[in-house]
């Protein structure tokens, strides 16, 4: 997908808008990625920028090479850098024993402790019923304060109805993602700097307003 709107860093410069995928599935093919995959490519579009994915399953015998980043194989570097340097983030595990994977803790764990902060991310996971719905609040958004990250209000939890041949195939999933992405424009646009269009409607007065509210 090519960038059209850019995120201005200065009066002189400009570079292209990223939205990352991470699917923290250890298997192939998998439903939690093609959820993270989706995503990234709905917030992408949104944004009109770079959708990029990382699949976590083909990286983990470099990550679980050694116990730091320096015995990491090139393309695990490269992911976590990408990562690193994203303007957006979707991240995505399956649960897994009430959590989120161990290849998805695993990969995290490398991930520069300040390298985070304030970065906008958008929380997703699949589990086998909606009794795992809660990872996300309970496991993966407590992961991600730990990195100062700016988690978006709204995460997105599919079970296994929500596909067809590992892909998103429902009509309410669809709805809670362009949800989240309703959601979440404002704040991206105040974040991001994006182009006014995005930015959040002015407050109607409430009974409660001052009389020369304007």
């Amino acid at each position: 997908m090519k960038a059209k709107n850019r995120r201005v860093t200065d009066e002189q410069t400009s570079r292209p808008l990223t939205v990352v995928g991470v699917s923290g599935s250890p298997t192939r093919p998998s439903r939690t990625t093609a959820l993270v995959q989706h995503v990234t490519d709905v917030f992408a579009g949104e944004l009109e920028g770079e959708a990029v994915l990382i699949e976590l399953a083909p990286l983990l015998g470099e990550l679980g090479a050694g116990p730091y980043r320096t015995d990491l194989g090139a393309d695990a570097v490269r992911a976590l850098e990408a990562v690193e340097r994203a303007d957006v983030l979707v991240v995505g595990s399956p649960a897994y024993r009430a959590t989120y994977t161990g290849l998805f803790k695993l990969f995290f764990d490398h991930v520069g402790q300040y390298a985070l902060v304030d970065k906008p991310i958008v929380l997703t996971a699949t589990g086998g019923s909606d009794r795992h719905a809660l990872l996300v609040e309970h496991q993966m958004r407590p992961l991600f304060g730990f990195f100062q990250s700016l988690t978006l209000p709204l995460g997105i939890f599919a079970n296994e109805g929500d596909f067809t041949d590992y892909r998103v195939d429902s009509p309410e999933l669809e709805a809670r993602i362009q949800q989240s992405l309703s959601r979440t424009m404002p704040l991206l646009s105040a974040h991001l700097r994006l182009d006014p269009r995005f930015a959040p409607a002015a407050a109607a007065p409430s009974s409660f307003a001052r009389p020369d509210w304007a």
